[in-house]
């Protein structure tokens, strides 16, 4: 049985409903990645859960900043 991580992703632009929809779809495109979710009422805040042994959190940080937005790991 794998253990999975939560991640939080501070993302620091204010980006929209429907473009925060699509970030989150993006991450849930990494291979590893269970869940992702961005919440209108904390719209700077992404909850990532994923598989350790799949992928890294490194890895889902650098696909959110490929969408041309700034973001940084935050210790939960």
């Amino acid at each position: 049985m794998t253990d999975l991580v939560d991640i939080l992703v501070h993302v620091d632009e204010s980006i929209d409903h429907d473009h925060r929809e699509a970030l989150t779809d993006k991450v849930r495109g990494v291979s590893g990645v269970v869940a992702a979710r961005l919440d209108d009422a904390k719209p700077h805040l992404m909850i990532v859960e994923y598989d350790p042994d799949a992928t890294k959190a490194i890895e889902i940080l650098d696909c959110v900043k490929a969408d041309g937005v700034h973001a940084e790991l935050v210790g939960l």
